[in-house]
């Protein structure tokens, strides 16, 4: 991480010290129980016009299959509408999820939004199926192919070789075939990972490399060390550059943040159990019968979760991104209710003393 420091102030106004750091979004566009997936989107698309006005430095969409509490299906269409919807922050996926792609339509795709957009697009590639084994079964030629995830590392190699510049190598069998259009700048590329193999991928191959810290907390820290000192050079990144995905959700009180977060803890748990649905409402949640099991299990998930007010919230995420040295995190914050969301987001870049955009 960065040695340089800022001089912030806490909400009551005290002085406090903090390294540099950026703050981005991780959308997985929720559906909140008794409304629309066209509601959730739209929601994704003001939180994004929000979070551009705060200046967080991106905001990134998630791709989920099969999935009735997650609308965000088709990530690539949504960074062309947040993208026009949106000024400065950068936009871009988290992630494609390549197996299941020609990595040549992923480069063109890209390479198109950048076009659009300039300076501002995000490549995210995840190696997860982002849905269950049928609906991946189903995105392989129609349900027809073969579910290749030994695949990821050619199609890995072919999508970094086809957005530099030099393409394909001579020696490809695909040689000569290049992504369009070409320009003078090409999207950032992101590995996005839970695990020691995508790090190495992405140290191999000279990406960007982000830990989903809200999916595990174990070996985190190690995996992150490991990508640096395996990092190779590439044409688009000379150095290992790293940020860590956290879920977060503040509230002006501890009370009112613990509330707002009893609804992700049900959805969250049901997912355990293979129930997809939307997230929850407070008072179902508040409701639910939870065994001891259950509430050992909310736990768990919990412990890799900063919940709370703005300054609590935020001294914990100072201190994971000092564990992992990274200078930047990519939050993602699930509740039922969307202007709750928005004011987490609004308190947490208070609270990061983050520039927002004038005009």
């Amino acid at each position: 991480m960065t040695a340089q420091r800022r001089h912030w102030t806490r909400l009551d106004n005290t002085p406090y010290l903090f390294p540099m750091l950026s703050l981005g979004i991780l959308d997985q566009s929720p559906v909140r129980a008794g409304a629309t997936p066209a509601e959730a989107i739209a929601e994704t698309v003001e939180l994004a016009q929000l979070a551009d006005r705060l200046g967080y430095s991106r905001y990134w969409l998630a791709e989920h299959h099969s999935t009735p509490g997650l609308a965000g299906t088709a990530p690539e269409i949504l960074v062309a509408r947040i993208a026009a919807a949106t000024e400065t922050i950068r936009v871009g996926s988290g992630g494609v999820m390549l197996s299941h792609y020609s990595p040549l339509k992923v480069a063109e795709t890209f390479r198109m939004l950048e076009t659009l957009y300039p300076g501002r697009i995000d490549l995210g590639i995840g190696r997860a199926p982002g849905g269950d084994m049928l609906a991946t079964r189903a995105l392989q030629a129609g349900g027809s192919g073969a579910i290749g995830f030994e695949r990821f590392p050619q199609q890995l190699a072919d999508l970094v070789r086809l957005l530099g510049p030099d393409g394909l190598p001579a020696a490809h069998p695909l040689a000569g075939v290049r992504a369009m259009p070409e320009g003078p700048t090409a999207p950032e590329t992101w590995l996005l990972g839970s695990s020691d193999q995508s790090a190495a991928f992405a140290a191999y191959f000279g990406c960007a490399f982000s830990f989903a810290h809200f999916i595990t907390d174990v070996g985190g820290v190690e995996t992150m060390r490991a990508y640096r000192e395996h990092f190779r050079p590439s044409a688009q990144l000379p150095a290992p550059r790293g940020s860590v995905g956290v879920f977060a959700l503040c509230a002006e009180t501890e009370e009112a943040a613990e509330r707002l977060a009893t609804s992700r803890d049900l959805w969250r748990l049901r997912l355990d159990y293979g129930e997809l649905g939307p997230v929850p409402s407070v008072e179902e949640a508040l409701a639910y019968p939870y065994s001891e099991a259950e509430r050992a299990r909310i736990a768990l998930h919990r412990r890799r979760q900063a919940v709370g007010t703005p300054e609590k919230v935020r001294d914990q995420l100072a201190g994971l991104a000092a564990a992992y040295g990274v200078d930047e995190l990519i939050v993602l914050s699930i509740c039922h209710d969307p202007a709750a969301r928005r004011r987490s987001y609004e308190l947490l870049a208070d609270a990061f003393g983050l520039a927002p955009r004038r005009g």
